[in-house]
């Protein structure tokens, strides 16, 4: 039987699409006009002539920035840092996460409070840098993806999903003669697959934009396209106004080319995204 909609409940729903239709419109604006400048001249962009629609349409700075300089070389750093750095954060946060899940699991009482203390309080930037430094790390790989591999908060989520697995597949498993770490594999991530997905967007987001770890630690052959950008985006405001509308184009395409990736992966992990938030957000 179908319930009767009152009108406060119709008034709701009209002010509430009108409300999310502004908002979302408010969110795409920005990403709409940088990509109009992107295909649009110079000429247009110096006469303001750009909205969201693009003017004077051309491919040429893409042509530019792609076969030019050392773009491709920083994207190609980029996917290597963010496969890696995403694969290695995801093993071991949800290796952490998992035991911390466990009551039985005693030392879970007491190390539970120390990764939560990690989250608010930190060594600060020059002790880590002196860290990483000493440890002969620097210009590596292992200096980018190292320092911001473990994510408390994302841990947490984890750690939440995980206790709200079923206990009596995982002794299933165990009557069938796996191990702890083979329930891990075999039972437990296999159920998690909304939780692993949020997780490896998130992590994968925070690797493909980070671009200060490159700033500490990285010369310039081994830069990421986040840090590339940025130094882009920098020389633009330090240049007269006929540079900086070139730099403008050079710098909206470089930004639309470094959000594609993400912007196609998202589809994908969507319907996992939602589920994985809510589901890691249950309380224990």
């Amino acid at each position: 039987m179908k319930v009767k909609e009152n009108t406060g409940y119709k008034i709701f729903l009209v002010v509430n699409t009108i409300i999310m239709i502004l908002i979302s419109a408010a969110t795409l604006f920005p990403f709409l006009y940088l990509v109009a400048q992107s295909f649009s001249s110079e000429a247009a962009i110096m006469e303001g002539k750009v909205g969201l629609i693009p003017r004077g349409f051309n491919l040429t700075t893409y042509k530019v920035v792609i076969t030019q300089g050392d773009f491709l070389k920083f994207y190609k750093n980029t996917l290597i840092y963010t496969a890696v750095g995403t694969t290695l954060s995801l093993a071991f946060s949800s290796m952490l996460a998992y035991p911390l899940s466990k009551k039985e699991f005693k030392p879970a009482k007491f190390l539970t409070p120390f990764v939560i203390f990690t989250m608010y309080f930190g060594g600060g930037m020059i002790p880590n840098y002196i860290l990483v430094v000493k440890l002969g790390l620097n210009n590596t790989m292992a200096a980018f993806i190292l320092p911001m591999m473990i994510s408390t908060y994302y841990v947490l989520l984890m750690k939440s999903f995980f206790a709200s697995t079923p206990k009596d597949l995982e002794e299933a498993g165990e009557l069938d003669g796996l191990n702890k770490f083979g329930v891990f594999l075999k039972v437990v991530l296999p159920l998690s697959k909304p939780i692993i997905a949020t997780m490896t967007l998130f992590y994968a987001v925070m690797y493909w934009n980070n671009w200060f770890q490159a700033f500490l630690y990285l010369r310039k052959e081994k830069w990421p396209v986040a840090y590339y950008l940025q130094n882009i985006i920098r020389g633009a405001t330090q240049t007269d106004q006929d540079a900086q509308q070139v730099a403008t184009n050079i710098r909206s395409c470089s930004m639309v080319l470094t959000a594609l990736p993400i912007i196609c992966v998202y589809p994908f992990i969507q319907k996992y995204y939602v589920q994985g938030m809510m589901l890691g957000g249950v309380k224990e």
